[in-house]
């Protein structure tokens, strides 16, 4: 028979358990497992006035950032909806079914404020990093680095030549935030310091993006995201926003490799990377400052447009400072027949080698060295035995695993930005560094 229609009647008591509505296999319980935030309030105390109303928990709010990244959750107002009336999200932030959702603006509030000042997303990267540490995710052997561009959210319409922007007439008390946040980062590695090349132009809603053109299509306004991660389980180990410029990425390589070593005493044996890591500074310092090996290959403009023999043809002999062409003829710093001391490499970081006019006159090979000069030149850079141990490397299978094993970074830039939906960057310079906590 037909059953009567029921309607739901107010009980006076109720019996609820979160716990109990959510599932043992939901993603929140394993993540919650590791979740250890102790240390939070220690680190905001003194951002956090004795006296006053009492503010809204930090720990919720870590709690709840943390629940809109894992799901992917980007709108803070959606956030705060989406914790509201789920149970498990509730449950995973420690809400009770009567606790109130904080507004969506304490999060933005908090984020200028006490969480760059405390550089409190940071502090909460690496405590992720120590802990899978600790779990014997992170072997500390093999590492490799690669950088990302991410589009800001800025517009060329919006936008000005850098020569014509007027610094001089700018009140640092009236200017917006964003243009305080770009003078802020003037002299920074990481950003104005980052190569003296000036950019084409300079956007008025994010001055610190860079204008470039990297993907080899219409240029843009973007970012670089650099990750160090350790290619045994391709877990993210450090992170550093940049410019979007080569010099800027071989910059965040060291910082983040003094960093980790530092924070986590993680000194890596070998690094791997692609070739805008492969020029001879970096490879110098990687080599001769830090003793690791460089499983990078080499950026070289050794090859001559006129075909003759390119640079690495000739073979150097470090007890005699001079270097062998392919004809069998030396070529040194200098000929002179009165004794003084060897030229030392120059400014640019390189020495020149010469051959003698009359070996170049008489060797049957100087249409093939030579063409459209009386004499063969070579220069060697002060870190060419870094170079020359990098091409080195390149002839071993360790290098071959290295290569293979350093494409999961990829795989990481994908799930930002894919799955985490990171494809274009709203926050500006300092807030950037949010992109550690994803």
């Amino acid at each position: 028979m037909m059953g009567p229609r029921q309607v739901a009647q107010s009980s006076l008591f109720y019996e609820f358990s979160l716990d109990a509505h959510v599932p043992d296999d939901h993603l929140l319980r394993d993540i919650d497992r590791f979740v250890e935030l102790s240390d939070l309030r220690r680190e905001l105390a003194p951002f956090y006035s004795p006296i006053g109303r009492p503010s809204i928990d930090p720990e919720l709010m870590v709690r709840m950032l943390s629940v809109g990244y894992i799901m992917g959750i980007r709108s803070e107002r959606r956030l705060c909806q989406e914790v509201h009336l789920n149970l498990a999200y509730r449950w995973f932030c420690r809400l009770d079914l009567t606790d109130p959702i904080p507004d969506h603006s304490t999060f933005s509030k908090n984020r200028h404020g006490r969480f760059r000042d405390s550089d409190l997303l940071r502090h909460l990267f690496e405590a992720v990093v120590a802990r899978c540490i600790a779990e014997g995710l992170v072997g500390g052997e093999r590492f490799a680095v690669d950088a990302s561009i991410i589009r800001a959210d800025a517009n060329k319409q919006n936008a000005t030549p850098i020569n014509e922007w007027p610094t001089d007439k700018l009140d640092p008390a009236l200017a917006p935030r964003a243009v305080r946040e770009y003078s802020e980062t003037l002299d920074d590695a990481a950003f104005g310091a980052a190569t003296e090349k000036t950019p084409k132009f300079t956007s008025h809603s994010d001055p610190a993006s860079q204008w470039t053109g990297a993907l080899k299509g219409p240029a843009f306004f973007a970012y670089a995201n650099n990750y160090r991660i350790d290619t045994d389980n391709a877990i993210i180990v450090d992170v550093e926003a940049t410019r979007a410029v080569r010099q800027a990425e071989s910059g965040a390589a060291r910082t983040m490799i003094d960093r980790t070593l530092d924070r986590f005493d993680l000194y890596p044996e070998a690094l791997a990377a692609d070739t805008a890591y492969g020029s001879a500074d970096v490879l110098g310092w990687l080599v001769e400052e830090r003793g690791i090996e460089p499983h990078i290959p080499v950026f070289s403009k050794a090859a001559r447009k006129d075909g003759a023999f390119p640079a690495t043809d000739f073979t150097y002999d470090h007890h005699t400072d001079a270097y062998t062409c392919p004809g069998g003829q030396l070529l040194k710093p200098y000929w002179r027949d009165i004794k003084q001391a060897r030229p030392e490499f120059g400014p640019n970081g390189f020495k020149r080698y010469f051959a003698r006019r009359q070996d170049c006159e008489t060797c049957k090979l100087k249409l093939q060295c030579t063409p459209n000069q009386p004499t063969r030149k070579t220069s060697r850079h002060r870190f060419e035995g870094a170079r020359q141990m990098a091409r080195d490397i390149a002839k071993t299978d360790a290098y071959v695993a290295s290569s293979c094993a350093r494409k999961k970074v990829e795989m990481l830039f994908a799930h930002l930005k894919r799955i985490l939906g990171l494809g274009r960057l709203r926050l500006r310079v300092h807030a950037v560094r949010e992109m550690s906590f994803s």
